[in-house]
């Protein structure tokens, strides 16, 4: 069955048509002439699965506003209401589970296994804030004597939430569970390369109680809707997630308007191994960063900085682990999928050839994939004898690539891992748990991992130091980012 077919099969599940257009109050806006259509392919064949209409400028303006229209009434909703809408969404999203996970594979490439964690993840976010919606408040402060103060945290308005193209459902779930939970208004833009599961998932919110146009979809470029959605004079706070350049652009938008944003814009997340640390379950963590999504993740740790003292023995063991990782067709659920694009693969491929050609040594992989389909695959790669000054030691990769650089002293390992422009993640394996707390304060990095490196839960704030970003997401700390403060003071006579 070829991807074409199966795809249709899918979307006919959920109620979508073969060309997807802008969603408003969980319904298609056509009442414009479409623009020409946009193809979205899957990653493991270049087989055209779906096209979208671009929202027009005006259709972008009809979502915001309506979104607004909506946002006034759900605002002043019991908040223990809002948790049970939001506990709705979250039963909806565990029933239509294998539909989703299967859309999203062949959407984005990742395994089905990945696709479907994805999307108890996301059902998990709308859980997480059911449950905190009617218990997220502001505090009473003391005063002088015949003065009483509190604070409270008020909705901010319509958020636009822009979002990227590795883990479309779950990136989605995570900015606008926490915003919807505390009386917001949400338009999303998902990436142009993955808009499936985004539309289906809109519809799928209002089916289950979710009132009609709290959550819009405008569907296109970065540079024509995303610019009509950041720009739209009702839009109160910006969260984006992609690359730094188009987060400096996105950031200037919102210094302009005076608006809040969140920021999310990459890693390059070290690892420091040291010589007692437990060496299998650190070479694990390093070859999951080349699992996951392909290695297309801005969390991922991409720098091994391994003591020189089982430098050695540590690169044998990370070869074990990588050598021999099945790639193929998502939907077959191997161990590693596609990249998105056939411009993604090259970039990668050109990365690890700079790297061989500067001195690096590949011990595994290092090449296409060769895989029965016309996709984007790489082998899954580890790079030894990596130094700090390789571009591939110090540019995001977004590939399933490996680095592993040897130290001789922790104060010269800690220099290197901080030597980045970027500070989204970092870990450290030792048993020594002085050095690792030691470390983990040293790191410049929003988050750290001690003897271990993998998604932390729904309950852990997630952003980053220096160019990996602004703002907080997960936790409570995002639904602190999606109110705004108001101090109120008063004479008591």
């Amino acid at each position: 069955m070829t991807d074409s077919i199966t795809a249709a099969r899918e979307l006919a599940v959920m109620g979508l048509p073969d060309v997807l257009h802008t969603v408003v109050a969980g319904d298609w806006s056509v009442s414009e002439p479409s623009q020409d259509l946009v193809d979205v392919d899957d990653p493991a064949t270049g087989e055209v699965i779906v096209r979208f209409a671009p929202s027009s400028a005006d259709q972008v303006d009809v979502a915001v506003h309506s979104a607004q229209e909506a946002q006034r009434q759900w605002t002043r909703r019991d908040p223990a209401d809002r948790g049970r809408v939001l506990l709705r969404i979250a039963d909806a999203l565990r029933s239509n589970a294998d539909t989703l996970a299967r859309l999203e594979t062949l959407d984005c490439g990742k395994p089905l296994a990945q696709a479907a964690a994805d999307i108890a993840l996301s059902a998990r976010y709308f859980e997480y804030y059911a449950g905190a919606a009617d218990k997220f408040g502001g505090e009473t402060i003391p005063q002088p004597t015949g003065t009483f103060a509190y604070t409270a945290h008020e909705a901010l308005g319509v958020v636009a939430h822009i979002t990227p193209w590795n883990a479309p459902l779950s990136q989605l779930t995570r900015g606008i569970a926490p915003c919807l939970a505390v009386g917001n208004a949400v338009v999303v833009k998902p990436s142009e390369l993955t808009p499936i599961t985004t539309v289906a998932s809109a519809r799928i919110f209002v089916e289950a109680g979710l009132p009609a146009d709290l959550c819009n979809v405008v569907l296109g470029l970065g540079t024509t809707t995303g610019e009509a959605l950041t720009h739209h004079p009702l839009v109160r706070h910006i969260t984006f997630t992609g690359s730094v350049a188009a987060g400096r652009r996105v950031g200037a938008v919102a210094a302009e308007r005076i608006v809040g944003i969140n920021l999310e814009l990459g890693g390059k997340s070290p690892t420091i191994v040291c010589a007692d640390a437990d060496l299998d379950s650190a070479a694990q963590a390093g070859a999951l960063a080349v699992i996951r999504n392909s290695g297309q993740s801005c969390f991922a740790t991409t720098r091994l900085l391994v003591d020189r003292a089982v430098h050695d023995r540590f690169v044998e063991l990370v070869a074990e682990r990588i050598d021999g990782l099945s790639v193929g067709h998502g939907l077959d659920d191997p161990d590693v999928g596609p990249l998105i694009s056939a411009r993604q693969k090259a970039k990668v491929l050109g990365m690890i050839g700079d790297a061989a050609s500067s001195g690096a040594r590949v011990v595994v992989g290092g090449t296409a994939a060769v895989v029965d389909s016309a996709g984007h695959f790489v082998q899954p790669t580890l790079l030894a004898d990596v130094t700090n000054d390789m571009p591939v030691a110090r540019q995001e990769i977004f590939g399933p690539v490996q680095s592993i650089l040897a130290f001789d002293t922790l104060d010269e390992a800690i220099d290197v891992a901080n030597d980045t422009e970027y500070g989204l993640s970092a870990g450290v394996f030792t048993r020594d748990i002085g050095r690792a707390h030691t470390v983990a304060g040293a790191l410049q990095a929003g988050q750290v991992q001690i003897n271990r490196y993998t998604g932390a839960g729904v309950e852990v704030p997630f952003g980053g130091y220096k160019n990996s970003g602004l703002g907080r997401e997960k936790g409570m700390a995002a639904l602190r980012h999606y109110t705004q403060l108001k101090s109120v003071i008063m004479a008591i006579p």
